[in-house]
């Protein structure tokens, strides 16, 4: 019987292992692995920031993913061997007949000096549960918001976090008494779309949230609260920042990352294939030219199941990834905007963008639904 392992249980993952349980290929067998017991959307984080959501409730438990032909394992991934095709894991050895590397990027908060010590992030629940406790004793004063390195997951995140928590302010009559400044190493919120850049600068205009494109906060000074940039100091009462990114130490460790860009993992922009024959990446942890987000790792999903079967079927792939994704970005008031995003179908990426309405925000809880349904109960 031949067997695709999957390592990480996000977008790609997931996606992957659904595509597969229904693939036609006669005897495969798909094993997932991930050292967490459950699921959770990126965005919940948000939620649990802002809307009071318990994080108990924003997991999806890995017992509901049921699928024939696909087996998960809760393990914890300890060794890769792309050459051999080999993974140690805290409970087994696998030699599988396919690869897949979706393991994700992990934090490195350590990376900006004086981060670890003074400041606040919202991209873990335990992060977002510990902003949460520390807005709730928040009484004004000087907030700074900061990219501290590119790449990191979901491009309009930040942004979303900067306008909910100006809403959050306002509710509690405290705005007036806050200064809001944003500071990101990238010229535009989102470089594809002239058109959702313009609109994220403009939101955060009209919410006095200044903004300060392609200056980046290096270090901070926990004593004087204090972040450092190379045009000066900027002083702070509350530092957030979304921290940096980096592969998992058992991805760096394997030598995947090997003639990758800025220690990612080296893959094939068109088959997502690592110079390792058997061997794939996608998601975050992947050097392929998207953004770090799940729904460019769930287009990617589907290249790789094509790919997969074509090879068990002893033919060549006929789908190249193209690199597409929606997003929906919060504006606060309930509104949801959207971009999708094409990046590699045609000569030059395409991204339109859909103002923010009532509408798209019931479409963006529909689709996690759906998506939902498909992994776990479909």
């Amino acid at each position: 019987m031949r067997t695709v392992l999957i390592l990480g249980a996000g977008f790609g993952g997931l996606e992957l292992a659904t595509r597969l349980s229904g693939s036609p290929a006669d005897e495969l067998r798909v094993v997932i692995i991930d050292r967490n017991d459950s699921f959770t959307f990126g965005f919940a984080k948000l939620d649990i920031l802002f809307r009071d959501l318990p994080p108990e409730t924003a997991r999806v438990p890995y017992s509901r993913f049921t699928h024939p032909r696909v087996e998960f394992r809760q393990e914890e991934v300890t060794e890769i061997d792309p050459r051999a095709r080999r993974v140690r894991t805290d409970q087994a050895v696998y030699d599988p007949d396919i690869l897949v590397v979706a393991l994700g990027a992990d934090y490195d908060p350590a990376a900006t000096p004086g981060f670890v010590e003074d400041g606040y992030e919202y991209y873990s629940i335990d992060g977002a549960r510990r902003l949460r406790e520390r807005l709730a004793g928040f009484d004004g004063g000087a907030v700074v918001l900061a990219v501290l390195s590119v790449p990191f997951k979901c491009p309009p995140a930040p942004y979303e976090g900067a306008m909910l928590l100006h809403e959050a302010l306002t509710r509690r009559g405290i705005r007036n008494r806050t200064h809001m400044q944003f500071f990101t190493p990238m010229d535009a919120p989102i470089p594809v779309s002239t058109q959702t850049s313009a609109a994220i600068v403009e939101a955060l205009a009209r919410r006095g949230i200044a903004y300060s494109p392609g200056r980046r906060v290096h270090a901070l000074d926990p004593d004087r609260h204090i972040a450092v940039t190379r045009t000066g100091e900027v002083p702070y009462d509350l530092f957030i920042g979304i921290p940096k990114h980096r592969v998992p130490a058992v991805v760096e460790a394997s030598g995947l990352t090997e003639g990758g860009t800025d220690g990612w993992i080296a893959v094939d922009p068109h088959t997502l294939e690592t110079p390792y024959p058997g061997v794939y990446a996608l998601g975050d942890c992947a050097d392929a030219p998207v953004p770090r987000a799940g729904v460019f790792a769930e287009d990617a999903a589907r290249t790789v199941a094509a790919g997969i079967e074509a090879g068990f079927g002893g033919s060549a792939p006929q789908e190249q990834y193209r690199g597409r994704g929606t997003c929906h970005i919060e504006f606060g008031g309930g509104l949801v905007g959207k971009v999708e995003a094409d990046f590699l179908s045609g000569p030059a990426p395409v991204a339109p963008f859909s103002v923010p309405s009532v509408e798209l925000a019931r479409e963006k809880a529909a689709a996690a639904e759906a998506r939902l349904h498909r992994w776990f109960t479909g």
